[in-house]
């Protein structure tokens, strides 16, 4: 996926493939197929669908654009850039006039390929009624300006610990645990077993601050779910709120001795190999990687939210995926054509094809029954909205987000103390 804060370990497992970008005609073929709203495949159309690659099996994107070509006709053309190169791609393209009609973005602001950044230079179409009824509940600002929307979610995409449930129990832990007093004590019951309960890449800065933003679910957006309006508006601080709560949590972590030994220099090799030997327990990753690492691994990895704190109730960190947009350059019947795809695509039956196919969460509908195996233990917290999407999405700027996870790193290896942290984001926050 595109090379920014957000979106880099995605595709943690996979290993990055050098392609070259290519052009597929895909469905031409004739009656039969499924009709889009706005109209038949001979009145839209052909419209042109942009999207990074990661790895050769990292073609969702296309995979959807050619299912849609092939119901309904029209002819789509698909184009995949390797990952590496997606952002200056697809920025020369549209200052140069010759972008995709249709193409992938990140949600929010703040970073070069994000859909506040790039519609804020009007390079973007506004979208219609059917985009805006899938957007979660608290995460329209993510895909908008102005209340104008310009992106379309196309997964939900949780981002939690990975939980090896047989392997705890063979430790001497029956149950998850419900609370961080609870997870402290497994961490203790783990090290005895001769494992870790948790495995991270402390080396990796972006997952020391993955890390620190699930523990922030409860401690920080459950209770205060417009905190970072909050911080907008300068009526809160970071020194002065739960991100003090959540550092002196890692802080805690470490003194029990959850992370495997040599945390500092952990990369995600180490959680690979630590979740699929089983000398770890758990890991802070996206929630794709269980479906990914038990198909490698003949394991059994669910995802389950971090534990809260006394009196808090669980809440999940789950952010809307990454976006569909449509070039406000494209000629009035392309984009006509182009948002009667992403009608198609917002339609339940699509959205379910899509999260299958991506190891994700279905962007509406999503429940206990209609997600996979691995997603099953938060199917309740999707069903009721007890989710916050990825702090970072609507902070103004990566430093912000820089200063929490090297910030983290910086406890494991004792280099730095959590005011240090607190007053570092605060500063960089109002750079």
């Amino acid at each position: 996926m595109p090379n920014t804060t957000r979106s880099a370990p995605t595709r943690w497992l996979a290993t990055a493939a050098v392609l070259t970008a290519t052009a597929v005609v895909a469905g031409c073929s004739g009656g039969g197929g499924a009709q889009p709203s706005g109209g038949s495949s001979d009145e839209l159309a052909g419209f042109s669908v942009m999207f990074p690659m990661a790895n050769d099996g990292d073609d969702v994107y296309g995979q959807l654009a050619q299912q849609y070509a092939e119901e309904t006709g029209v002819e789509v053309e698909v184009i995949s850039y390797p990952a590496e190169s997606y952002n200056n791609q697809l920025t020369t393209q549209l200052q140069a006039g010759n972008a995709a009609d249709v193409m992938v973005l990140i949600p929010g602001g703040g970073q070069a390929v994000t859909v506040q950044t790039i519609a804020e230079a009007d390079f973007l179409e506004p979208l219609g009624e059917a985009s805006a009824a899938i957007v979660p509940e608290g995460q329209a600002a993510l895909f908008s300006v102005d209340d104008t929307l310009y992106g379309q979610p196309t997964a939900l995409s949780p981002t939690s610990l990975v939980w090896n449930g047989p392997a705890g129990a063979e430790a001497g832990i029956d149950e998850y645990p419900e609370t961080f007093d609870e997870m402290l004590d497994a961490c203790g019951t783990a090290r005895e077993a001769g494992k870790s309960m948790v495995v991270v890449a402390g080396a990796i800065s972006f997952n020391t601050g993955i890390l620190a933003s699930m523990i922030a679910a409860t401690r920080v957006y459950q209770g205060d779910p417009d905190w970072n309006q909050k911080r907008i508006d300068g009526d809160v601080t970071f020194a002065d709120s739960g991100w003090r709560d959540v550092l002196e949590d890692v802080v805690a972590m470490i003194d029990a001795g959850c992370f495997q030994n040599g945390a500092a220099g952990g990369t995600f090799d180490s959680i690979t190999q630590g979740l699929g030997g089983q000398t770890s327990l758990s890991a802070p990753v996206p929630g794709s990687a269980a479906a990914q690492i038990n198909a490698n691994a003949g394991l059994e990895l669910d995802v389950r939210s971090f534990p809260p704190a006394d009196g808090q109730e669980p809440y999940a960190l789950i952010s809307a995926n990454y976006a569909w947009v449509i070039n406000a350059s494209a000629d009035d019947a392309v984009k006509q054509s182009a948002q009667a795809f992403l009608d198609w695509a917002a339609e339940p039956e699509q959205a379910q094809t899509f999260a299958d196919i991506a190891g994700l969460v279905p962007i509406s509908g999503a429940s206990a029954d209609t997600v996979s195996v691995e997603y099953q233990p938060i199917g309740d917290l999707l069903e009721s909205g007890s989710y916050t999407g990825f702090p970072v999405e609507t902070w103004p700027n990566p430093a912000v987000y820089e200063a929490l996870s090297v910030g983290v790193q910086g406890l494991f290896t004792g280099q730095k103390t959590v005011d240090q942290i607190l007053d570092e984001m605060d500063a960089a926050w109002d750079a």
